[in-house]
């Protein structure tokens, strides 16, 4: 069965995809008369349940403003989210949004549904449950011409001008629409998830940051009046017997009020896990990409979920992009269409590489598994300590709302050379023969040579972590 054409298809109705169908099918243009026709097409409309994407930052809060969708934030027991709260060892550093600025937390499946039907009452838009099967592509030129589905059990064809491929992480069609220039994803660990009933967090409506020895960060953020989301970062390959792992490894160093919820969520409910990816972006269109389509999304381009950045970078792009689209004239010129990729694609490097850049750089320091990473995240604990600019600027950029990798930067590598100067200055852990626990010193002179060679080794440390992700977003292939 054929159904009849579209304008734009768009392969996937999660957070990047209903966001796009809704802000094209708005999008005033001066370029074409006649308003798009959009499939918007997804396996399943049921209400999603997933373990991440539920924590929005300011940044994103204020991009989903500019798609005339922030009512998608009403109505599903939404939390303000004023900051975050690092701790670590009993010690807890506040790091508020600046400006009183806000970002929202929630079930994901909830929020999933709001945008959803915000998408189904846009003009233009039809919003399909039908499962993608493949790209139909012209035998001869070998350009999209649209996808066949199955819907209701049947076969269909559907066809556009423009084929949007927005089917999340686990993508079926990257490697169809990129070919060999597709960036392969990266999988260090997961995140386990639980639902924590009436959990009482250190700093009520902040996003809860848990520093643990020998594991990954615990992530905590309230998504409902009496529910709290619990993410705890697990490293690769998983513990065969995951609540034995988290109640003896994990559970011991979190903030005492934490540990009654976590053990009845343990003995109520199942553990989820999802893996945490790193994906950088790929210039598209030109030779690049499949002619006719593009990626969008966790599709193309994924970051560490521990700085909740997804989102927001997702919603950026739907404002770009919307913006850029609505002046083409033609949907079916690929030369056009390849022009407004370029376009997008160097427009949304700074936030989205600001913030891709955060997210495996602060995992790489929250879950320290060597010493000179050790050093660098007790420096970064101690440079949150000190308030005013060193708070300001970080959690600016976390909020999405300080949009440069050169700030990212400077304040990644002021962080390096205040570890440094900790180490030198600060009291450490001693051990003490006889004695069960260390004692706290600060180091004799007589040290100073054999911490100026670690001191190399810590900020070339830096380096390495740094260097590597910032080159994989400024290059030009």
């Amino acid at each position: 069965m054929w159904s009849q054409p579209y304008d734009v298809l768009i392969v996937g109705a999660g957070v990047v995809g209903s966001a796009l169908a809704h802000a094209l099918a708005h999008a005033p243009s001066s370029a074409r008369r006649k308003p798009l026709r959009i499939a918007l097409l997804e396996r399943s409309l049921a209400e999603p349940d997933r373990i991440v994407g539920e924590l929005l930052q300011p940044g994103g809060v204020a991009a989903l403003r500019k798609l005339g969708m922030e009512d998608c934030l009403e109505g599903i027991g939404a939390i303000p989210v004023h900051g975050y709260c690092v701790a670590k060892t009993g010690e807890n550093v506040h790091i508020p949004y600046p400006d009183r600025l806000e970002g929202r937390s929630f079930h994901h499946g909830k929020f999933i549904m709001a945008l959803r039907e915000k998408a189904k009452n846009a003009p233009g838009v039809d919003v399909i449950e039908a499962t993608v099967n493949e790209l139909i592509e012209c035998p001869f030129t070998k350009r999209v011409l649209g996808v066949r589905a199955t819907r209701d059990g049947e076969k269909e064809s559907f066809f556009a001008d423009l084929v949007v491929v927005a089917d999340g992480c686990f993508s079926n069609f990257r490697t169809t629409v990129m070919g060999k220039a597709a960036a392969k994803s990266a999988t260090r660990s997961y995140f386990v998830g639980a639902v924590l009933e009436d959990a009482r967090l250190p700093i009520p409506q902040h996003g809860t940051v848990c520093l643990v020895r020998g594991n990954g960060p615990v992530l905590l953020y309230q998504i409902e009046e009496h529910d709290t989301r619990m993410l705890v970062d697990v490293r690769a390959p998983l513990p065969s017997d995951l609540k034995g792992f988290i109640l003896s490894n994990i559970v011991p160093q979190l903030p005492a009020a934490l540990h009654v919820p976590i053990h009845t969520a343990l003995e109520k409910d199942r553990l989820r896990r999802m893996p945490n990816s790193f994906l950088p972006p790929t210039e598209q269109g030109g030779y690049h990409t499949k002619e006719g389509s593009f990626l969008v999304g966790d599709a193309w381009n994924m970051r560490h979920p521990l700085t909740g950045g997804g989102m927001t970078v997702a919603f950026n792009d739907a404002v770009i992009l919307t913006e850029l689209l609505s002046e083409v004239r033609d949907l079916h010129d690929w030369r056009e269409i390849s022009g407004v990729l370029h376009t997008w694609h160097w427009r949304r490097k700074g936030l989205a590489a600001t913030i891709n850049i955060l997210s495996v750089a602060l995992y790489d320091l929250f879950g320290a598994e060597d010493e000179s990473l050790e050093v660098l995240r007790t420096g970064c604990f101690k440079y949150f300590e000190r308030g005013g600019n060193c708070v300001r600027g970080p959690v600016s950029l976390l909020a999405g709302i300080a949009p440069s990798p050169l700030l990212l930067a400077r304040h990644f590598f002021a962080v390096a050379f205040y570890s440094i100067w900790v180490m030198f200055t600060h009291a450490r852990p001693v051990p003490v023969p006889g004695r069960e626990k260390p004692v706290h010193a600060i180091p004799r002179l007589d040290e100073y040579p054999v911490l100026a060679v670690k001191s190399v080794h810590v900020f070339w440390t830096a380096c390495v972590v740094f260097g590597p992700l910032l080159w994989t977003e400024i290059r030009w292939w």
